[in-house]
């Protein structure tokens, strides 16, 4: 039967493409003060009973609240259409945030769903797409917890086969896109020039980040996370970031193309975000994981973290580079802070490879770190052909210093205050090893190049300093 209607369709020209629902069929007015979510949902809920189709958002913009995706739904964003986040009134606004009995293991932000521009719940086959703008300029992270108020441009929990590709983003709230306990995810070309992060990938499995650019001086640009917000412990596993740009200048002027840097400091008063990290929430674990062909930019450097509990295991990075960095080029922390259900252990950070790197202009004070706790060690980390130029300009008795534990502190490279190594600090650690790793400094820096403090089995080969071969890297603390 299936054939006989396949060559009657191929015979008469029946068309077996979905059908496209232009939303202003449904209403839409596109004049940025009408608000046009009614008329978008209402095209994804016909959408949805005919089995799925393609939105189509024409030229124009769209002020919204709420839009609810659905299964077997695309959202085509046309060039010169703007879906554009409207700011919450007395009696409308936002859809409320879902309760969450497990809210206290992590932000707010990260604990919910509906209360943003786009949101899915178990859903499945979605895409948004085309040249157009998402404008997230009524979404806050500081009011999230107020009725009718959206603090994220896209969130999608428990679904699987999502894909965002080819729209631009612009001030999106506390998360550009927040992806929780999603299977099967592509995010593919994106332009996003955000004022809190960028993209949280949390709990999530086989995921694919490529050629997007992301701007987030205030926050981070890419960031993998593990929490408990499903209310139960999943990895963040088989990642790939592929070919991404990361920076931290000013909100708005990469869109325009204008790379400001007059903007003051982030809220946490440390240098410009921008980066791409694993962790901080990492109550689950991370594993599978290469990020390749990246470059930072007026960012703060590479962070791998695992505080929570959660095992961290199998990342390859490689093919980086990074410009002008203000804090470590290079953190790497196990933790303790055990933001996760009473009785979670200590959990494991191993088998990290980092290889051809360049860093160029990176604040020293904090140097490279590397760093577990008392008990619980990091394992089988590497470094290979590493060129890093630092600023330089500490003293021998900077040298001296012994840098606190703060096992259950937020993970910044600054929780340990400045570093006693100008190149790398190793601490609590075995089977560390370091091949072709080459310093330059702007000043002298009169601290020992590697300090290590309760190092198993740590070998370094052919590093440099300003070109000259060093015998003996190590001081031991």
């Amino acid at each position: 039967m299936r054939q006989l209607f396949l060559l009657i369709a191929l015979l008469y020209g029946i068309s077996l493409k979905a059908e496209t629902y232009n939303i202003k069929d449904f209403g839409a007015k596109g004049d940025g003060v009408t608000i046009d979510s009614p008329a978008i949902n209402s095209a994804i809920e016909e959408a949805t009973q005919n089995g799925g189709g393609t939105i189509y958002i024409p030229a124009g913009t769209y002020a919204c609240y709420s839009i609810r995706l659905k299964s077997n739904i695309t959202i085509q964003i046309e060039s010169g259409a703007t879906v554009l986040a409207a700011f919450p009134k007395e009696n409308e606004g936002y859809d409320e945030a879902e309760p969450n009995p497990d809210n206290s293991f992590q932000d707010f932000g990260h604990s919910h769903w509906k209360n943003s521009l786009f949101w899915a719940i178990g859903e499945h086959d979605i895409t948004i797409c085309g040249n157009g703008l998402i404008n997230g300029q009524g979404l806050t992270r500081e009011e999230s917890r107020l009725h009718g108020v959206g603090n994220k441009a896209l969130s999608f929990k428990e679904c699987h086969n999502i894909t965002v590709k080819d729209v631009a983003m612009l001030n999106c709230g506390h998360f550009a896109i927040l992806a929780t306990g999603v299977d099967n995810l592509h995010v593919l070309n994106l332009k996003v020039d955000t004022n809190r992060d960028g993209f949280d990938i949390d709990c999530c499995k086989n995921v694919r980040i490529t050629d997007c650019s992301v701007n987030c001086p205030w926050d981070d640009a890419i960031v993998l996370k593990s929490s408990y917000a499903l209310g139960y412990f999943k990895d963040t596993e088989n990642v790939t970031v592929n070919g991404c740009f990361v920076s931290g200048y000013d909100k708005g002027s990469v869109l325009t193309a204008k790379w400001e840097t007059d903007e003051a400091v982030a809220p946490d008063h440390g240098s410009n975000t921008g980066r791409i990290k694993l962790g901080t929430e990492s109550s689950g674990g991370f594993k599978n994981i290469a990020i390749t062909n990246c470059i930072f930019e007026r960012s703060r450097g590479l962070a791998i973290e695992a505080v929570d509990g959660g095992w961290l295991e199998d990342v390859v990075v490689s093919n980086i580079t990074m410009r002008n960095v203000g804090n470590s080029p290079f953190f790497i922390r196990l933790g303790a802070r055990q933001r996760s259900p009473k009785g979670t252990p200590v959990g494991k950070l191993r088998r990290v490879q980092i290889s051809n790197v360049n860093v160029y202009n990176a604040d020293s004070q904090f140097s490279n770190i590397i760093s577990g706790v008392p008990g619980h060690k990091v394992e089988e980390v590497s470094f290979s052909n590493i060129n890093i130029h630092f600023k330089g300009g500490y003293t021998a008795e900077d040298g001296k210093i012994v840098p606190p534990e703060s096992e259950k502190t937020y993970p910044e490279p600054w929780m340990f205050g400045t570093i006693p190594a100008s190149g790398f600090y190793v601490r609590h650690a075995k089977n560390i090893f370091f091949e072709n790793i080459r310093f330059y400094f702007e000043q002298k820096d009169a601290r020992p190049l590697f300090v290590l403090d309760d190092v198993e089995n740590c070998d370094a080969n052919r590093v440099r300093v300003d070109g000259k071969l060093v015998e003996k890297p190590f001081e031991t603390h």
